[in-house]
């Protein structure tokens, strides 16, 4: 299955143990946008508002048109800031991304508590709690 791995910068610490795991199973896997280039969006912000404005709008029309090309997101929502299974804005709309193009959503955590709850309840998620064998 080709995957879309999903979420907040501050978890990209997580992701190559994740990512090879899912491709010792066989799957491929496509990384965040900024993966790669973690400094873009600080980048983009010092040049000033309106650049990062640009920037943002960029990094979610990509999201979109590789999103065509995969089979399923996985998001990793771990614990940020006191907040338990944290999903940001962007990885929120890449989520309704993913729900509008059909794909199949994964969530590495539980659905976080909050005001977004039924509606991430809506794109009918499958919850692996950490268990990468769900991943299919």
């Amino acid at each position: 299955m080709r995957i879309f791995v999903i979420c907040s910068k501050s978890f990209y610490k997580n992701i190559p143990p994740i990512k090879e795991n899912l491709e010792q199973m066989g799957h491929v896997i496509e990384l965040p946008n900024s993966y790669y280039q973690l400094d873009a969006e600080k980048n983009a912000w010092a040049l000033g508002s309106e650049e990062h404005t640009k920037f943002k709008s960029k990094m979610l029309k990509m999201s979109a048109e590789r999103m065509g090309r995969m089979d399923a997101v996985l998001t990793l929502n771990f614990d940020k800031d006191g907040k338990k299974n944290y999903i940001g804005g962007a990885t929120f709309l890449e989520l309704y991304e993913a729900f509008m193009q059909d794909k199949k959503i994964f969530l590495y955590n539980d659905i976080p508590e909050g005001m977004l709850f039924d509606e991430i309840s809506g794109f009918s998620p499958i919850v692996i709690n950490g268990d990468l064998n769900l991943v299919k």
